[in-house]
Formats: structure tokens, C-alpha cells, sequence
């Protein structure tokens, strides 16, 4: 069947190693003139200069599915959100900071991205997503019960602790929340119903598409649930083993325009 809608993980998929989306998959992505969504751990703003460059104006799936919104200008109409309780947050920050002092720690708003405490870890990932983290107090910040939070952010370079933290997260008993590892390096855990699946089903529903009729790009773990969920699944040739025996398709790596490659093609190819 025809592919009619690509969804695309963004980190280790469709940016390249430096975190940017290269002229080469912009352009194939643009004349390929099929709807594209971005199925992305990131924040919306993280997101941005993608969807200019691509010129999304449907629906987006941020924060792997906490947040699908549509992109308005600078701002974000927001469809459907999911996120993490206030109380779970206040029981995880304070644990991570007492039992693993030396992994960095931040957390998600819509609009901002917190931390407590700018590291070399939070300098590394503001490089690479071209944001800053503000600076905050965790009680003063939660002083207003208002607050909305998306996701939590653990990065660690240590891959023994990475797994130690893993673990430990997993075990202390958290309620509706969902713990994954999304790179060599981070933990992220967002609202349990915070699945790409969820937003891609919702595309589908809105789009009166078949499973058949999408493809989607992935590279990891997260990206599983949204591959479940279209009718090809196409897996970055870096990806681990277990990913790509998941896959459809292998095509070539991130940082060969991988993303460019399939739909010259995996995609193009059928649509003749």
C-alpha cells in the first residue's frame, strides 16, 4: 500500500550527531510532499528550528507523546496532554539528588526547561539542543501549585551508573509515570500515558489513515511503541541490534541522512 504520512523520531534519527537537521533530509523531506510528523523526546521549542526548516503546520508529538500541539508561529496550540503529577515530580527530584549526586537533573515545563543546578552535563545538552536551562529553586518553584511538568531529564556519561539508575528508579514504587532510556546517556520519565504510540494514533484518527499507509523513522528503545504502531518501520543503521531486528527497513545512519536515504528509496520507490 501506498506510504501517505511519515512519523520521525529526531535525535539519533533524523538530526545528526551534532543535533541538526541537515539541508540534504530537509530538502528530500520537503519534496517528498507527504504529511510529516516529529514523534520526539524533546520539548516543543527544542523542536522548533526542525519544524521551520521542514515547514510543519500539523500536529507534533513532544515529550515521546506527553504532549502532541500544533505549531502557531512561535507558539503551540495545545492538543492533548499528559503530564506528570506535582507530587511525583517533588518525590523524584529530591531522591535523584541524594542517592545519585553527580547525575545532572532538569525537568520540563510547555514553555521552559528547569534545573537546580547547571553542570557540564545540562552545558552539554544546551549545545546540542540550542536552548538554556533556567535556573531555579525546586521549593520555590513548586511553591505554585499550578505548575505543569512534561518530563524529567537524568544525564549521566557513566554507563554502569546510567544502569544503576535505572534500576533504582524503577524499584523505589513511583506511581503513573514512565521510565525510559532514550540514549546512551539519558533517562527520561514522563506521565505513563506519555506513549509515541498515543500520538500517532491520534494523527491516524484525525487523518482517517490505514497503519498501512505510514512509515515511521526510529533508533531506540522509545521509538519500539511507535513502530507498533504504522505499516513500515524504518531503523537508523547505528541503532543497537535489538532495535534493527524490530525494523522493516535498515537504512543508512543519522549522520548519512538516513532519514533522506529511505524515502529516496523505501518510500518513493512504492509510490511509483
Amino acid at each position: 500500500m501506498t506510504i501517505k504520512h511519515l512519523f520521525s523520531d529526531m535525535d539519533g534519527t533524523l538530526l545528526n550527531s551534532q543535533g541538526r537537521l541537515s539541508d540534504r533530509n530537509a530538502e528530500i523531506i520537503r519534496d517528498s510532499k507527504l504529511p510529516f510528523t516529529l514523534v520526539s523526546a524533546r520539548a516543543p521549542r527544542e523542536m522548533q528550528g526542525a519544524i521551520d526548516k521542514l515547514g510543519l503546520r500539523t500536529e507534533q508529538i513532544a515529550f515521546n507523546g506527553g504532549l502532541i500541539f500544533k505549531p502557531n508561529g512561535t507558539d503551540y496550540e495545545v492538543i492533548d496532554q499528559n503530564p506528570i503529577s506535582l507530587q511525583t515530580v517533588w518525590q523524584i527530584l529530591p531522591l535523584v539528588r541524594t542517592h545519585f549526586p553527580h547525575v545532572s537533573v532538569s525537568f520540563y515545563d510547555l514553555q521552559h526547561w528547569y534545573t537546580e543546578r547547571v553542570d557540564r552535563l545540562i552545558r552539554f545538552e544546551e549545545k546540542l539542543v540550542q536552548q538554556s536551562a533556567a535556573k531555579i529553586s525546586y521549593a520555590d518553584y513548586f511553591a505554585d501549585p499550578s505548575r505543569v511538568v512534561f518530563k524529567i531529564m537524568l544525564i549521566t556519561f557513566d554507563p554502569d551508573e546510567l544502569a544503576h539508575l535505572k534500576t533504582f528508579m524503577n524499584g523505589v514504587g513511583l506511581q503513573g509515570v514512565s521510565i525510559q532510556q532514550t540514549g546512551e546517556a539519558y533517562l527520561e520519565i514522563t506521565s505513563q500515558q506519555a506513549k509515541k504510540s498515543r500520538g500517532i494514533r491520534y494523527v491516524l484518527h484525525q487523518t482517517h489513515l490505514e497503519k498501512a499507509e505510514t512509515a515511521a523513522f526510529g533508533d531506540s528503545y522509545n521509538d519500539l511503541p511507535m513502530f507498533a504502531e504504522v505499516g513500515r518501520a524504518i531503523v537508523m543503521n547505528d541503532a543497537l541490534p535489538a532495535i534493527k531486528a524490530q525494523g522493516d527497513f535498515i537504512t543508512k545512519s543519522n549522520d548519512e541522512d538516513g532519514v533522506g536515504y529511505a524515502i529516496k528509496h523505501f518510500i518513493n520507490q512504492g509510490r511509483r
